[in-house]
C-alpha cells in the first residue's frame, strides 16, 4: 500500500524540486554569454580538476551520474568545439579517456569567475553559514541514499 505525502512533505518536496529545476536554470543562463551549457560547465569542471586533466570515460560518467550514452554524446558535442577530446587509453583496448583540450581550459577558466558569482548570488550569499552546512550536510545525506 502506498504511503501518500502528507500536504507539508508534498509542499517540501515540490519546493526542492522546483529549486533544483530553477538553479540548473540559472546557472546555465548565466553560463550562455561564456558559450558554454551547463553539462559543458559540469564536464569541463571534473576534467580540469583530474591529474593530466583526463579521466577514462567511467570514471568521468560515475563522477557526473551520467549514463554512459549521455556522456558520449555530450564529449562528442564538445569534441567538435574542442573543449574536449576522446583518447584510447594504452594498454586496455576497451578504455577510453575523456581529454580536456587548452581550448577547453582556457574556456573553463573564462567562464569559472561569473560562475562562482551566480553561486554567490543565488545560494551562497542568501545563507548563513550555518544554513549552508545545513544544505551540504542535507545534500551529502541524500547523495548517499543514492
Amino acid at each position: 500500500m502506498t504511503t501518500w505525502l502528507s500536504p507539508d512533505q508534498l509542499r517540501d518536496w515540490r519546493s526542492f524540486i522546483t529549486l533544483a529545476e530553477m538553479l540548473e536554470a540559472g546557472l546555465a543562463r548565466d553560463l550562455a554569454p561564456s558559450g558554454l551549457s551547463y553539462p559543458d560547465y559540469v564536464v569541463l569542471v571534473v576534467l580540469s580538476e583530474a591529474p593530466e586533466h583526463r579521466l577514462r570515460m567511467q570514471d568521468l560518467g560515475t563522477a557526473l551520474s551520467w549514463s554512459k550514452s549521455r556522456l558520449s554524446h555530450q564529449i562528442r558535442r564538445m569534441s567538435g568545439r574542442g573543449l574536449a577530446r576522446r583518447e584510447e587509453c594504452s594498454g586496455d583496448a576497451r578504455g577510453v579517456y575523456a581529454v580536456l583540450t587548452p581550448e577547453g581550459l582556457a574556456a573553463i577558466k573564462a567562464a569559472a569567475p561569473a560562475h562562482v558569482e551566480s553561486v554567490r548570488r543565488m545560494v551562497v550569499d542568501v545563507l548563513t553559514p550555518a544554513e549552508l552546512a545545513t544544505l551540504g550536510t542535507l545534500a551529502r545525506k541524500l547523495q548517499s541514499r543514492m
